[in-house]
């Protein structure tokens, strides 16, 4: 668990609105909602990285510490941690703002790696330009 003392880790990449159609009906958000989320916002980061098109390729394990539900902000924020010949690891947190304007508390985090794919769709090196 998360103490009230942490701060998110990285640079805030997207802001997303829990609506009613992404829940269980247990009225939580679905798991998966939150890693999609999380995965669109690792991607942004890697593409920005690679300045041109990736692809998921891996995340590491997932652990999902608190809910999310209808009505909160969630906040996913990014940071590279490692950049390899084709692929960027990218740590992603994400955190739900409750309510919209309420406490803001960490939902899960994991590292996703990213391949950076040329026009054709093979892995290209990261620091060559993508056409």
């Amino acid at each position: 668990m998360t103490g009230a003392s942490e701060t998110p880790r990285g640079e805030l990449t997207t802001r997303t609105l829990a609506m009613p159609g992404d829940t269980n009906p247990s009225g939580d958000i679905f798991g998966g909602w939150v890693l999609a989320q999380m995965d669109i916002a690792g991607g942004i980061a890697a593409g920005e990285r690679a300045q041109g098109r990736v692809a998921t390729v891996g995340i590491e394990a997932m652990t999902f510490l608190r809910p999310v539900k209808v009505g909160d902000v969630l906040c996913v924020y990014t940071e590279i941690e490692r950049v390899g010949r084709t692929s960027i690891a990218v740590h992603v947190e994400a955190w739900a703002l409750r309510n919209r304007i309420g406490l803001r508390e960490k939902v899960t985090d994991a590292t996703f790696t990213f391949v950076a794919l040329d026009d054709g769709g093979a892995p290209r090196p990261v620091d060559s330009p993508a056409g």
